[in-house]
């Protein structure tokens, strides 16, 4: 009987692994696709009012437009001209728009692209926050360096997009040049599951390497 409730639970749970993030993904996109489409609705009403189509094909075809139009921005900011544009329209925001440099900022951190200090163009370290004394380490993403140490940012798990920063000297960090700021929150995604191959066998490596050097 034992064998039988262990057979149906782990199964069970082994189907409940598998079903769940499929379905909540499923539902992220769901919940993503209605606030796109609740922002887009006045220009997806214009075009179903002039075209006898569907609503939820003027939904796909504005989108389509939207994603056409950032990508046109983004080939106009990669000119001189349009940087230069660009510069001046972020001064004018942030001076007269409360609140835009703050918002920029934190999309230019998590989402990345060109700007040389995203977060996801940092450097993944592991860092003693309390010195020599104290053998705790923790995941850290360099975002920042100065004369006599850097600037770390420690995710929390499990929502890396919340954490705290520590201005840390040199001595106390290890850098990991061969993990990549996308492995390193992966880990942290997961409360750590993953590490070992992934940050602490990289930490050996490269301290057995300065130990040779």
């Amino acid at each position: 009987m034992k064998r039988l409730k262990s057979f149906i639970g782990l199964t069970l749970l082994g189907g409940i692994t598998v079903v769940l993030p499929i379905a909540i993904l499923m539902l992220l996109f769901q919940w993503l696709f209605d606030l796109i489409t609740d922002f887009i609705q006045p220009l997806s009403d214009m075009l179903t009012s002039r075209a006898d189509i569907a609503d939820m094909l003027a939904d796909c075809m504005v989108i389509l437009v939207v994603l056409g139009l950032c990508f046109t921005v983004g080939l106009l900011v990669k000119t001189s001209v349009g940087r230069w544009i660009h510069h001046w329209m972020d001064m004018g925001l942030a001076k007269f728009a409360p609140g835009y440099s703050t918002i920029r900022d934190i999309v230019v951190q998590f989402v990345g692209g060109s700007e040389e200090h995203s977060l996801l163009n940092g450097q993944v370290a592991l860092v003693k926050l309390y010195g020599d004394t104290c053998e705790l380490q923790v995941t850290g993403i360099v975002t920042s360096k100065y004369d006599e140490g850097f600037t770390v940012f420690v995710p929390t798990a499990p929502v890396p997009t919340s954490g705290m920063v520590y201005h840390v000297p040199a001595q106390y960090v290890t850098l990991l040049p061969d993990v990549s700021v996308e492995q390193a929150l992966r880990t942290v995604i997961a409360c750590g599951a993953g590490s070992q191959s992934c940050l602490l066998e990289q930490a050996q490596m490269t301290s057995s390497n300065r130990s040779s050097g």
